[in-house]
């Protein structure tokens, strides 16, 4: 059953309430219902993409399971906001009445918007739960006209929406850096330039000299500059580019050795050592977590 499905299957019966609308190809599912006694819901189906909840209303209480596992049981209130990564397979019991809006984000076009606002990062959100976000909660708010009468729904609105939804989540959860104050920054082509030098020589050998003079500028003030208009140094966002490529090489069935190679890293040792530091775990467990799903979710594309 894909996502469309499960959707369209909640919204009939004795079930909660569920309307949809599609904002480029974001979905946004509001799903409401004053019941106590629901069923468990269907399971989330597995896809590329973040699952960014948002609450309409204090919702007292809830059961959450990934990947068959108990991990929360309790309440969210009114205006928090919980991001999920749907690699994993997540599954609810609604206990008490609750009214929420879903944003259902693949996750190519977290990357297309980070390379259109000239950010090549490999833009992941962080994941989490019940933290209050006002700007999330009113542009959710702003969307109800639309979900209530999607056939009269403004198509140049909803690409507002959606780009400004993008732009706060990529910021506030994805660690991309909009400077507020442009003096001292990159000028746009130099950031373009940049960074599209630095994914393109992720994985070899470069001077940080010969990048600063295609930028036409001198070493120490691009340093500078670059770390204005990305919050890091060029070697931090380099060496969080290079994990980020990690990360989906260890969904494939190479050796990891040969993952630390291909990315650019000495060898396997030093890569799980900046792996490590930067998730938080091995590449190696980093893999058993995550394989079994990308094999389950290829199968399920077959």
């Amino acid at each position: 059953m894909g996502l469309h499905e499960a959707l369209n299957a909640a919204s009939h019966g004795p079930g909660p309430i569920v309307k949809s609308i599609a904002c480029g190809d974001v979905l946004v599912t509001r799903t409401y219902s004053d019941r106590f006694d629901l069923d468990v819901a269907p399971a989330i189906p597995c896809t590329d993409a973040f699952g960014v909840i948002v609450q309409l209303r204090d919702f007292d209480s809830h059961r959450l399971w990934r990947r068959g596992q108990l991990v929360y049981e309790g309440g969210h209130v009114k205006a928090s906001l919980a991001i999920t990564d749907l690699r994993d397979q997540w599954q609810c019991h609604h206990l008490s009445p609750f009214d929420n809006i879903r944003f259902h984000i693949p996750f190519s076009r977290m990357r297309a918007f980070a390379e259109e606002v000239g950010r090549s990062e490999y833009l992941a959100l962080a994941c989490v739960q019940g933290r209050i976000d006002p700007v999330m909660h009113g542009l959710a708010q702003a969307l109800l006209p639309s979900l209530d009468s999607p056939e009269e729904a403004n198509p140049l609105f909803l690409e507002q929406i959606n780009l400004a939804m993008l732009a706060h989540l990529s910021q506030t959860y994805g660690g991309l850096h909009f400077p507020v104050d442009k003096k001292g920054t990159l000028a746009s082509w130099q950031e373009r330039l940049a960074t599209e030098f630095l994914a393109a020589h992720f994985n070899r050998p470069f001077s940080i000299g010969d990048l600063a003079s295609r930028c036409e500028l001198s070493r120490s003030y691009f340093n500078k500059a670059f770390k204005e208009s990305f919050g890091r140094t060029p070697s931090k966002w380099l060496t969080e580019y290079r994990v980020a490529r990690v990360k989906e090489l260890l969904l494939q069935d190479l050796p990891i050795a040969e993952v630390a190679i291909s990315c650019g890293f000495a060898d396997q040792s030093h890569m799980t050592r900046v792996f490590t530091s930067l998730t938080g775990e091995t590449p190696a467990r980093f893999r058993r977590k995550n394989k079994p799903f990308r094999v389950a979710m290829d199968q399920l594309g077959d």
